[in-house]
């Protein structure tokens, strides 16, 4: 079995900052990409930014030049800093693996979310 662990959500004030931690543990062969989403009331599930197994990544055009995303491949870890937060940052955020497991089965994986709340 696959688990992500998520951390570091909480509540902030417009214009602070958090940083998001997302551990993978399990029987893991590889991982491709690593990720973040989010979904605030209302509104469908959405990308906020994504790192490939080589490190390229990719980011929701609203979060550019504000929030960053890294990965540690020896931890199986991924991170998200955001800064400048804003109150439609608000949102339950999910990480995201694109797993090959046991048997060479490849799967998507998802956190369990944390929530950010940015308080204007």
């Amino acid at each position: 079995q696959v688990q992500l662990v998520e951390s570091g959500g909480g509540l902030v004030q417009a214009g602070g900052s958090l940083r998001l931690s997302c551990a993978a543990s399990g029987r893991i062969v590889s991982i491709n990409v690593m990720g973040w989403y989010r979904q605030a009331p209302g509104k469908q599930r959405e990308l906020v930014a994504t790192s490939t197994s080589s490190l390229s990544t990719n980011y929701e055009d609203s979060v550019k030049g504000r929030f960053t995303i890294s990965r540690d491949n020896a931890k199986n870890t991924v991170y998200l800093q955001m800064n400048s937060l804003k109150p439609e940052d608000t949102a339950v955020y999910y990480c995201y693996a694109n797993i090959w497991g046991s048997g060479l089965r490849l799967r998507d994986y998802w956190g369990q979310g944390t929530q950010v709340t940015v308080s204007s």
